[in-house]
């Protein structure tokens, strides 16, 4: 049984394998083992994503635990979950529409027990190995950006490089919004946010430094969700890559998920097909 539902993973699957370049057989002979189908593998990377657990503890006799890193690292220097990225959400923006007029951005910490580049001293873990995720949404909480810092890199110091990402993400998308408004919390309420987010015509709403503001008043409640939505995923909540290049390939995978969940339930009320699943409510 797939850990997510056939109505999200069957077109994520079909899209990512399209995406994968051809691998031309050079043996001279012809005779070397069968190569795994990159279904089985992808199949074993969703599954790691979801549960946590290790490549070894994922792998069984169809496909080995040096078979899925190998075949990750290839899709990786191939940049397909990229593609893949874009292409759901251009296929969001047709259907739905993405609400980039109404940004907001927040930061996230989770554990991080193997260290690597990804990893640092944790302010709220004793000190512990954590990773922290600087997240950006659109109005209705569909992540947008997510870069992987260490945990004690303060939230205001990201915001530039994510703000930079949204901007090239934005290009290719072909939807630059005009003056967008971004809502963060206290942690952003530094002269040089304030100074970067005008340079970029963006219409701050920050939380003032030493009041308490509930997140409803200000739209920042969506990221908080999205950060809740990210949380579920075992890989996410507890990153156990080393290399900052396979966090970033598990925060794209995680990422087409929940945008093609929120599609489907938003497109659930408006369009019809085939494989429309019963009910929106599909988690």
């Amino acid at each position: 049984m797939s850990v997510v539902p056939a109505s999200i993973i069957d077109p994520i699957r079909e899209e990512f394998l399209r995406l994968i370049p051809a691998r031309p057989d050079s043996h001279p002979l012809g005779c070397h083992n069968p190569r795994i189908a990159d279904a089985v593998v992808f199949d074993r990377l969703v599954l790691a994503l979801v549960s946590g657990m290790g490549y070894e503890r994922v792998a069984d006799r169809a496909c080995s635990a040096t078979t899925i890193r190998r075949r990750r690292d290839e899709w990786i220097e191939a940049g397909v979950i990229g593609h893949l990225l874009l292409a759901v959400l251009r296929a969001y923006d047709q259907m739905v529409g993405l609400e980039l007029e109404d940004l907001a951005a927040d930061g996230c910490i989770t554990k991080a027990p193997s260290g690597g580049q990804c990893a640092g001293k944790s302010p709220v873990d004793r000190g512990k190995q954590g990773t922290k995720r600087s997240q950006l949404t659109d109005g209705y909480g569909i992540p947008m950006v997510t870069v992987p810092a260490a945990a004690n890199v303060r939230d205001h110091t990201l915001l530039c490089e994510t703000l930079d990402e949204f901007t090239e993400l934005t290009d290719r998308l072909d939807h630059a919004p005009q003056n967008p408004a971004l809502s963060l919390d206290a942690g952003y309420d530094y002269q040089p946010v304030h100074t970067a987010l005008a340079e970029r015509e963006i219409r701050p709403r920050i939380s003032k430094r030493g009041t308490k503001t509930p997140i409803q008043t200000d739209g920042r409640w969506v990221v908080e969700r999205t950060n809740s939505w990210m949380n579920n995923f075992g890989k996410l909540r507890r990153n156990t890559e080393r290399r900052r290049a396979c966090t970033e390939f598990f925060l794209a995978l995680a990422t087409v998920i929940i945008t093609v969940r929120s599609l489907i339930r938003r497109a659930w009320y408006t369009h019809r097909w085939d494989t429309r699943p019963r009910s929106p409510r599909i988690r």
